[in-house]
């Protein structure tokens, strides 16, 4: 096995451990353990790159665990849309909260579809991947603030989101691949905020644990 290879394997396996740990944790609290929009904007991405990767690119590595990670969304989607409404204003009625979900997903695959069809589905899917990692990175500090607990979130998450990103970050952002013409320092410049936001994270979820714990204790 190579390095591109091992680097692609390793940020499948941690990013599928994020999606499962997810739909653990999210049945057990009663809630989503994504945020709204990085799980739509996840689950679009993965889609077509699914659905066209095969198609352009055939059986790719990268393309097998994409297909791995919409039948992990299933289950996500699954905890979302059985307790994602919890989490909006008392005054909405449910109707607005299916329809806001679905507008979201709307946009969310016209945006990923525009990323691959103005740069192609190698260079596309990366630059919006890291994009929407960012997003993501911010969206999981926000939720754990707005919740002031630690419901929905496990250590082991936010730590295999951060290699599951660290993974690709040295592959497109230090080793380089032919595809995006050899190192990308955007994607470098992106990866390195995103681990940034995640250790923050990390270290913020980590103090809500133990703040947690001595409540208990």
């Amino acid at each position: 096995m190579n390095l591109v290879t091992f680097l692609l394997i390793l940020s499948g396996i941690c990013w599928s451990i994020v999606y499962v740990d997810c739909i653990r944790i999210g049945i057990k609290d009663k809630c989503c353990a994504i945020p709204f929009w990085a799980l739509v904007l996840n689950f679009s991405w993965e889609l077509l790159q699914t659905v066209l990767g095969f198609k352009e690119l055939g059986v790719q590595t990268q393309v097998i665990v994409n297909s791995c990670w919409v039948v992990l969304d299933i289950g996500i989607f699954y905890t979302y849309f059985k307790y994602g409404f919890n989490e909006f204003p008392v005054s909405i009625a449910k109707k607005w909260f299916y329809a806001w979900s679905i507008f979201g997903l709307f946009v969310s695959f016209v945006i990923q579809y525009y990323f691959i069809k103005q740069f192609g589905i190698v260079v596309g899917g990366s630059y919006s991947a890291f994009l929407q990692n960012l997003l993501m990175s911010v969206l999981f500090i926000g939720m754990l603030i707005k919740r002031n607990s630690s419901m929905g979130q496990t250590m082991l998450i936010a730590v295999m989101k951060w290699i599951g990103t660290l993974a690709p970050t040295i592959l497109f952002g230090i080793i380089g691949i032919e595809k995006i013409a050899g190192p990308n320092q955007l994607v470098l410049v992106l990866g390195i905020v995103i681990s940034v936001f995640d250790m923050i994270y990390i270290i913020l979820l980590n103090k809500v644990k133990h703040s947690e714990k001595k409540v208990l204790t």
